[in-house]
């Protein structure tokens, strides 16, 4: 379906450089595939989407699409774009349109469809993304995973025969994501053609037939979802696929300033990371490990690590001074034991020469 050859992409700067963000990018995509772009920020994926629809025409090379090299003087890229969709991360809807007219706006103008048909396929459109109430609402009264899935349905009413995303989920409150994922996986089943600049490395394990992994402005490495995740083979990759985001931090004391100020802090890391839903499941058990299990015969050094690729948790906490293990058994400690199983997949706990070390991992 696509072909790329020798694709560059230079921006000129205002000091007179020139900054070469894509260079030399070879690679094909078939019908049906289901791509994800992942990689460091500023390695050139999103340059690489827009360049492909010819938002940011490209310096050189060569993009075949459905056989027709989109670079050529004389292709009508406007005709491109209705067969070659986009959805950007910060969805561009039309503010002064509802929904409905939203989603018809494309289906009218530029496919001469009459209002009727138009509405009514709209109409089936917005009932597959979860939004067929909302028909006449204006796009200020939505929610920003509401007006993600209107940007999809707008881009599906033109029918198009692949699908470019950008970062669709980098503008959304984490609480929003995974209803916008929910979407792109339903296109995904029905067969739909995507390539999906991500960062939600389980979404991309989970969903895409390949993985490219951009860096230095070119597809670095790329193979299946497995190759990438489970087995690469390039240094960089290996380092970026094993992102862990850590937050440590030390107790002296159950309660009091020093207590709230972490307790504050865990959830500004949590927020930033995207699972804020889970922040209360951490300070349940951050709460009971230094209320009830902790003897406080010296700090605790609690650290919380984040992976993005299983997008689960693991969380240690280091009791110095605890000479006897704070994991019991017995009537006295059903609570404990009821609490821990309910939030966590496993624990363990380790007697080390400066204390206790107990170790949690939690799915969110």
């Amino acid at each position: 379906m696509i072909t790329i050859k020798n694709l560059c992409k230079t921006f000129q700067m205002p000091d007179g450089n020139k900054l070469e963000v894509l260079k030399d990018i070879n690679c094909e995509i078939e019908k049906g595939e289901v791509i994800s772009i992942i990689g460091p920020s500023g390695t050139g994926k999103s340059t690489f989407l827009r360049c492909l629809n010819a938002i940011d025409p490209a310096t050189s090379g060569e993009i075949i699409f459905n056989g027709e090299d989109i670079m050529a003087k004389n292709v009508k890229i406007d005709k491109v774009r209705q067969k070659m969709g986009m959805v950007f991360q910060n969805f561009n809807l039309f503010d002064h349109m509802t929904v409905l007219e939203n989603v018809t706006f494309g289906p009218i103008r530029l496919l001469g469809k009459d209002k009727k048909e138009a509405e009514d396929e709209g109409m089936e459109l917005l009932h597959m993304v979860g939004l067929e109430e909302k028909a006449d609402v204006m796009p200020r009264n939505l929610s920003g995973g509401q007006k993600q899935r209107v940007a999809i349905a707008r881009c599906l009413s033109m029918k198009p025969d692949c699908i470019l995303f950008d970062e669709p989920t980098s503008a959304l409150d984490p609480t929003m994501v995974s209803e916008v994922l929910s979407v792109i996986r339903q296109l995904a089943k029905q067969g739909m053609t995507m390539l999906i600049v991500t960062h939600e490395m389980k979404f991309a394990k989970d969903v895409s037939t390949r993985i490219f992994f951009m860096y230095g402005g070119n597809i670095y490495e790329e193979g299946t979802p497995d190759q990438i995740f489970n087995n690469p083979q390039k240094e960089v990759t290996q380092n970026f696929i094993g992102r862990i985001r850590s937050f440590n931090f030390t107790l002296t004391n159950k309660e009091g300033a020093e207590y709230d100020k972490h307790s504050n802090d865990l959830n500004e890391f949590s927020m930033k990371y995207g699972f804020a839903n889970s922040y209360y499941k951490l300070q349940t058990i951050i709460d009971e490990v230094s209320v009830h299990m902790c003897d406080w015969n010296g700090p605790i050094d609690i650290n919380v690590a984040y992976s993005e690729l299983d997008y689960s948790i693991t969380m240690q906490f280091l009791m110095h001074g605890q000479t006897t293990p704070v994991l019991k058994e017995g009537d006295d400690n059903r609570i404990t034991q009821s609490i821990f199983s309910g939030i966590c997949d496993n624990v363990t706990e380790t007697m080390k020469p400066e204390g206790s070390l107990l170790t949690c991992k939690i799915s969110i």
